[in-house]
């Protein structure tokens, strides 16, 4: 068994080995799902993977971000180096980075990453085909289910052990993103899930966020010592500990707790256990928790009452002192300091985070350079924080201050490397050039910068209203999503060219009545697949594709790619919905490919994000040899209303206040809801991109969906709808979503 560790820098990397980890893994630079880190440099990468070489050791480079179609050359680019220094293989979530690798640097191996929503049997198995020699599993799963996959498949596994755990399903979490464009599957993630979060009644102002019990979200630590053991007899091949944001000494504490765990015996494994638990409390670690692994619900996997911050409480402090022009936090401590020790402070209610080395403090008896538990300081803070307002604000103690005693290692070869890869790029360069031509440059128009030449799109004021109650008109096919089969078995006033519906039971169960109800029309109704679904809901979920299907439906839309396997040898319609996360024209190329008739682009993308994707797939298209059936090429399409799930959880905590209001410490609103064993936290109002329906036939989409399911299917909804989409009324601005703004 494998033990893997994080390296987000040299000092890490070396920490690592030196603890006993059989491998490392690092963040490419620009396209890792860790990109608010500074990024190693390739030629960093390229003495460490010599390194691992020279003292057997392995290393994977984690390449897990989603990719803009802009990013694609650079990509091109990076993999061509990174296909000469050659590093045990790749962890990679995109499936358009998939399709790049399997079609043109063959010879680079791949992991399947734990965004890319490995969750059962059927995505594992889909990984292999596609490449991976590996799938990192998804976080949410527990040990039986885990061994359930372990002994029903030949593909390698790998599982996270230890380190931050995602309240999110892994894949799936748009929070971040959608409140200002900083997408957790691109690595830019800026934690919503760690603020306070105040319940209020309807009707009732929500007091102030960052109070007791309001931190809804924000997870323990995973800590899965006690689950080695069977994950070892389970097969597993690779133990995961996450953390490349992380301090060296966290990471040597915790790699040497697991080397202890692995290495043990059942006869020594009560002393390991114990030693392993001192080394976790050395590493300055949040609260930690065995996460799913010993139950699909954990009570203990989020403390309501703390914000989830890693290190050790040295306590709370109100305004700060000023002396001097310099501020000063007065505390009273529980945990003894050092000047240079690795201080946070979190801030409330707005819930901001600052970082900094201690480097003035003061006692009773003057200025000191230590102080003991108990002791009453004062803490000189940063001057970053001069401009900051809190009502209070908590203080951390998250890594020691450096002793001096560095060891003596030998420098790694950066400076060589670097003058290998610029060699091997000169020697490559034609190669390459041929590579960017076919995936992307043919796909757009080049001016003389050697840079795409990027048209605005036009129509960017609405377009004008109309009366009150006409009729909608919408330029482009438009589908309507909804939760229950209800609304069409009443009187529906809304006319779309296509309708989805949620494939479960209850609208499973009026099948019959629907297909009596619209005859031929069937061919218009399309059923969505959830982008969750665990190994023990598969059978009854092929039972029910299955009688669909004798019932005559055709049209299915799918939440992930492995759930193609439910179709193979039918003849069916399908659609790929957003969860997909289609975002460059190699990830559209792949699914088109793969069979999907229309697929929708990345609900998260912005503007220019989808207008180039959209004219780099366009203009490529399927070669005919490659279409299946002779089909015509994949229609595109976009979720332009709605209120997508930003959070979509297995957890459901007693403390969660369903169906009410939770305010946001910049008092924006959401709603949790429970269905289907999921949890989903979604904004209290829609975002739209209605006004800017032509604008989107013009840069390319084929059909848009309205998504009325998640609480928008109530009479209100369905007229404010149809009134949005005659442009009548005045009513109220929604949020676009990132359409207006920039996806980072």
């Amino acid at each position: 068994m494998e033990l893997l560790a994080p390296a987000g820098n040299v000092e890490n990397f070396h920490a690592a080995l030196e603890a006993g980890a059989d491998a490392v893994y690092v963040g490419v630079p620009g396209f890792n799902a860790r990109n608010l880190a500074r990024d190693l440099k390739l030629e960093e990468i390229g003495a460490m993977i010599g390194y691992c070489r020279e003292h057997g050791k392995r290393i994977y480079v984690a390449a897990n971000s989603l990719l803009l179609e802009q990013e694609l050359p650079e990509v091109i680019d990076t993999l061509g180096v990174l296909e000469q220094l050659q590093p045990d293989a790749l962890i990679v979530q995109d499936l358009g980075l998939i399709n790049l690798i399997r079609r043109f640097f063959p010879d680079v191996k791949m992991h399947a990453s734990t965004l890319a929503a490995a969750h059962n049997l059927q995505g594992v198995e889909m990984f292999s085909r596609l490449g991976c020699e590996r799938v990192v599993l998804a976080r949410e799963l527990t040990l039986p289910e885990i061994q359930a996959i372990a002994a029903r498949t030949k593909v390698e596994l790998e599982v996270f052990v230890h380190g931050a755990m995602c309240f999110s399903y892994s894949g799936l979490c748009l929070f971040s993103s959608y409140l200002g464009g900083k997408s957790g599957l691109r690595g830019r993630c800026v934690q919503p899930c760690r603020r306070g979060y105040t319940s209020s009644a309807p009707g009732k102002k929500a007091p102030k966020a960052g109070g007791r019990g309001s931190y809804l979200f924000s997870m323990n630590d995973l800590d899965g010592l006690e689950a080695v053991q069977d994950l070892k007899d389970a097969g597993i091949a690779s133990l995961k500990i996450e953390g490349r944001l992380r301090s060296a000494r966290y990471v040597e504490k915790v790699v040497s707790a697991y080397r202890l765990m692995i290495d043990s015996t059942p006869k020594t494994h009560g002393e390991a256990l114990a030693g392993a638990r001192l080394l976790i409390e050395e590493a300055l670690s949040r609260k930690t928790s065995p996460g799913y692994f010993f139950s699909s619900q954990p009570q203990d996997a989020i403390s309501p009452l703390h914000s989830g911050n890693m290190g050790l409480h040295l306590g709370r402090g109100g305004n700060p002192a000023q002396k001097e022009g310099r501020q000063w936090l007065h505390l009273k401590l529980k945990e003894p300091i050092v000047v240079g020790d690795r201080l946070r402070l979190h801030l409330e209610p707005s819930g901001e985070r600052v970082a900094f080395s201690l480097k003035s403090l003061e006692s009773k008896s003057g200025v000191v350079d230590r102080a003991g538990a108990a002791e009453v300081v004062n803490i000189l803070l940063p001057d970053e924080i001069s401009g900051s307002t809190w009502q209070h604000v908590d203080c951390y103690k998250v890594d020691l201050a450096k002793d001096g005693g560095a060891q003596n290692r030998v420098a790694l070869p950066v400076e060589m490397v670097r003058e290998q890869i610029v060699k091997a790029q000169r020697r490559n360069a034609r190669q390459i050039q041929e590579i960017r031509w076919k995936a992307w440059e043919c796909c757009h128009t080049v001016d003389g910068a050697g840079k795409a030449a990027t048209s605005k799109p036009g129509g960017m004021r609405p377009q004008p209203g109309g009366k009150k109650g006409a009729p909608a008109k919408v330029p482009l096919d438009w589908w309507l999503k909804l939760d229950s089969v209800k609304p069409l078995l009443g009187k529906m006033e809304l006319r779309p060219d296509r309708y989805l519906l949620s494939l479960d039971r209850q609208n499973v169960n009026q099948a019959g009545e629907l297909k009596r109800l619209l005859g031929k029309n069937i061919r218009n109704v399309t059923w969505v697949l959830p982008p969750i679904m665990v190994d023990r809901d598969l059978g009854r979920l092929k039972k029910q594709i299955a009688t669909l299907i004798r019932a005559g439906f055709r049209c299915y839309q799918l939440g992930h790619f492995s759930q193609l396997d439910f179709f193979r040898g039918e003849k069916v319609f399908l659609s790929a919905d957003y969860t997909l996360n289609l975002m460059n024209n190699q990830a559209l190329l792949m699914a088109a490919e793969a069979g999907f008739e229309c697929g929708q682009l990345a609900i998260e993308a912005d503007r220019e994000g989808l207008r180039e994707a959209i004219q780099g797939y366009k203009q490529t298209g399927v070669p005919a040899t490659k279409r299946i059936g002779g089909k015509r090429n994949m229609r595109l399409g976009l979720t332009v209303y709605g209120v997508p799930p930003l959070f979509t959880s297995r957890i459901a905590a007693p403390f969660f206040p369903y169906e009410r209001p939770v305010v946001s410490p910049k008092q924006e609103s959401f709603v949790i809801t429970k269905k289907d064993g999921l949890t989903q936290t979604r904004a209290l109002r829609p975002f739209s991109l209605l006004p800017y329906l032509h604008e989107l036939k013009g840069i390319g989409l084929d059909y848009v969906v309205v998504d009325l399911s998640g609480g928008l299917s109530g009479k209100k909804d369905m007229q404010e709808l149809a009134d949005r989409l005659a442009g009548a009324g005045r009513l109220g601005k929604l949020s676009t979503f990132n359409y207006l703004g920039k996806l980072e």
